[in-house]
């Protein structure tokens, strides 16, 4: 049996007695198609994670030349600076910024659901704390304490050192910005609720203690004074500030500018509900305002930055590469397996007895541009179309039981009779001639040829 610290923690096999090496998820490595050295191309990898299983063709060498090209960009660029202050005297100016964010992009969202799945949450649970949502707000008159997101990011580097020297370890969690109707910012953290009081270790094993703000209370009431003192630390010392309205703003934010909500943190059982959570705003319109930029912000240089993040954590995915055979099939399992996990809605009578049941799959919400060819009037249409993952036959899809996963599509792919198993050929002699190509060709075309065709009569079916 899974228990609940063993699926969170790093990738470990369904008994959690030892670690899961790639090699034991099941699928097979390559085997049968061997490369040759220095072949380039897409090679697949098929990676295992605690919440999510994935199946990629990355080309290693295309990797490796853009990585050369940006390394000399950069020594090209260090060498044009030189020459810029041998000539001048100073440093040259900044490039102001011209980029703009108006929006949580998709890709960003992708990312972060990912991220999320395949991180190993065991230092958090071994901490033995309850893991609620806490929650990070800004007053009223938001703009006058946080005029820019990279304010927001100073206040959130500030509290995580007064976290950790209130508690006697650092912020273990995951962080995620979003947006009030009103615009103002306010962050969600999933995190451990430290124990006792904020300070209790420091003064018990300093010799010279020194009482900080907050020092004394309980993780709840910390967190409203010490965040309500990061927020105005700053403009209360800002000589030309209205100190009054600040006092006042000030007073409201310390009464109401923090949340510690358990059952939030409680729903968090597994690496999927966690990505799942923090993404859920995306999925639904009425809730898609969080993730808009204010129009203070939509500036060049004004951005908000990062929109999540995590501390203290680690990914615990592993990767092995398969045969292109496996993969291709892997990849149409799991996208069967994402489209069967559809929610189905139930019609019910007025005695409550179900009369019929309909499969709702997951879509998502596109935007079509339409343009009249006559007036050339510009219109946009709004439609849902189907989620479909693995499309293309790469991917990630996000699951309870990564690992459980992975060794029930490892046992449905070994079924397959035609995966090829041979024994790693043997080292080329130098001396002899390399063979033209390992694999079937047509007789007729020349191209490649599926093993099953060549042993029925070795042309392609057009040919």
């Amino acid at each position: 049996m899974w228990t609940r610290r063993e699926s969170w923690g790093g990738a470990v096999t369904p008994t959690g007695d030892a670690p899961l090496n790639a090699y034991e998820t099941g699928l097979r490595p390559v085997t049968g198609r061997r490369r040759r050295v220095g072949e380039e191309g897409p090679r697949p990898v098929f990676s295992v994670a605690p919440g999510a299983v994935a199946v990629a063709w990355p080309d290693v060498s295309r990797a490796e030349r853009t990585a050369e090209r940006l390394q000399e960009a950069d020594r090209k660029r260090a060498s044009d600076l030189g020459r810029y202050l041998a000539e001048y005297v100073g440093d040259p100016a900044e490039d102001e910024p011209t980029r703009v964010i108006a929006e949580w992009s998709a890709k960003s969202r992708a990312r972060m659901t990912r991220t999320l799945a395949e991180l190993d949450f065991g230092p958090l649970l071994r901490l033995g704390l309850r893991l609620p949502m806490s929650t990070l707000t800004y007053p009223g008159d938001w703009l006058l304490v946080a005029p820019t997101g990279k304010a927001v990011k100073v206040h959130m580097k500030a509290w995580r050192k007064r976290f950790e020297r209130a508690w006697g370890f650092p912020p273990l969690g995951i962080w995620k910005l979003e947006f009030q109707r009103r615009g103002a910012p306010h962050i969600h953290f999933w995190g451990p609720e430290p124990e006792g009081t904020a300070g209790e270790l420091r003064r018990l094993t300093q010799r010279r203690y020194r009482p900080a703000v907050g020092d004394g209370l309980t993780y709840r009431k910390w967190l409203s004074v010490v965040w309500t003192d990061i927020v105005f630390a700053e403009v209360e010392a800002d000589p030309d500030a209205d100190q009054e309205h600040v006092a006042e703003q000030k007073r409201r934010h310390l009464l109401a500018g923090t949340g510690v909500d358990f059952r939030e943190g409680e729903r968090m059982r597994d690496p999927r509900r966690l990505a799942v959570y923090f993404t859920k705003h995306g999925s639904y319109g009425a809730k898609e305002y969080q993730n808009q930029v204010p129009e203070a912000w939509a500036e060049p240089g004004k951005g908000p930055g990062r929109f999540w993040g995590y501390w203290g954590l680690e990914s615990a995915a592993v990767a092995v590469e398969i045969d292109p055979a496996a993969a291709v099939w892997a990849a149409r399992l799991l996208r069967r397996y994402a489209a069967a996990q559809g929610r189905t809605d139930l019609t019910r009578d007025k005695r409550g007895f179900v009369t019929a049941e309909r499969r709702i799959r997951t879509t998502r919400q596109t935007t079509t541009q339409r343009v009249d060819t006559r007036t050339g009037t510009i219109r946009y249409r709004k439609s849902r179309v189907p989620v479909v993952r693995m499309r293309g036959g790469r991917g990630f899809l996000c699951v309870n039981d990564g690992p459980a996963v992975a060794a029930q599509l490892a046992r449905a792919v070994d079924r397959l009779d035609w995966v090829p198993v041979a024994p790693l050929p043997a080292p080329l002699d130098p001396d002899r001639p390399r063979p033209e190509s390992i694999h079937p060709t047509c007789e007729s075309c020349g191209h490649r040829l599926d093993p099953r065709l060549a042993a029925a009569g070795g042309r392609h079916l057009g040919c």
